[in-house]
């Protein structure tokens, strides 16, 4: 197991608590890679997760953005025991799921469809414009000309 420690980052970075929480939350979590997944950065502020999502209906499919995190679950309807099924090789796997992403500030989910098996979700970032860069005059004293 992997195991990083940020104790000299804490003495010099300030105000990045959460950041560095989020880290080690992430370092600790195991998703199992189930099911697989692609982020792609679209343009300068639109990306977009794609998952591969075979065998499950979007009726299955749940995506949810709470604060700065988006989870995606998928949940299966049991199967009838009267179709007991003897696989010789299962590959395919029939299990729910639940992906969690951390997102940045601003992050806003714009829409989710699905085609050939691949659930698209995409995403934005809007930025306030209180928090988009500003140029700040400087008022310095002029000096009056005395004649």
């Amino acid at each position: 197991m992997r195991t990083l420690d940020f104790t000299p980052l804490y003495r010099s970075a300030i105000g990045f608590d959460r950041l560095f929480n989020q880290m080690e939350q992430n370092l600790n979590t195991n998703n199992g890679g189930y099911p697989p997944y692609n982020i792609e950065q679209r343009g300068e502020n639109q990306y977009r997760i794609t998952m591969a999502v075979a065998g499950f209906a979007e009726a299955q499919l749940d995506i949810t953005q709470q604060q700065n995190k988006l989870i995606v679950r998928g949940t299966r309807e049991t199967q009838d025991t009267d179709e007991a099924r003897e696989y010789l090789y299962q590959g395919i796997a029939e299990r729910d799921f639940e992906r969690k992403f951390q997102l940045a500030d601003h992050m806003k989910v714009t829409g989710a469809d699905m085609e050939n098996g691949l659930l698209h979700i995409e995403l934005e970032r809007e930025v306030p414009e209180e928090d988009k860069p500003r140029k700040i005059a400087i008022n310095g004293q002029r000096l009056l000309e005395s004649e």
